[in-house]
């Protein structure tokens, strides 16, 4: 299971043109499964997003966690992180998860942030999405469970 995160001053996610999804201050997370992946994986990977230190203290200092700065969490399912690009001009996403053990993981990450007492937004898993956002710093991060 991977998580790209990205400190956000803001984002959203639209679908057809209706925003489905927003957040001010946060942290934007593209969720991607793949085959292999479980709950215990979702609910690792969801307590590492939840307390990784990537907000700044009153010494500028990457030492405040989302819940710490009053962030929120804008979760968008990304398949596309599962993909092989080692060889050749076109990805393989034979490592991906099936679409209904991807979705059923997905939920259940998203469930496991909400647990931990952080506001979350999400999109549509699926969707044809247009994400929007303003990447603060930039601060960007691949993590993984």
């Amino acid at each position: 299971m991977i998580a790209l995160i990205q400190r956000v001053s803001q984002a959203r996610v639209d679908i057809a043109g209706s925003t489905v999804g927003a957040i001010d201050q946060g942290l934007l997370v593209l969720l991607g499964v793949e085959k292999g992946d479980d709950e215990a994986k979702a609910q690792r990977l969801a307590q590492k997003v939840a307390k990784y230190r990537v907000f700044s203290d009153d010494e500028g200092k990457m030492n405040l966690n989302v819940g710490q700065a009053g962030g929120s969490l804008l979760i968008v399912s990304q398949f596309t992180l599962a993909a092989d690009t080692q060889s050749g001009n076109r990805p393989s996403f034979s490592s991906a998860a099936p679409p209904a053990e991807g979705e059923r993981l997905y939920q259940v990450f998203c469930e496991a942030c909400k647990g931990l007492g952080l506001p979350v937004a999400t999109g549509h898993f699926g969707a044809d999405m247009q994400v929007s956002l303003c990447n603060d710093g930039p601060v960007t991060f691949w993590l993984t469970a």
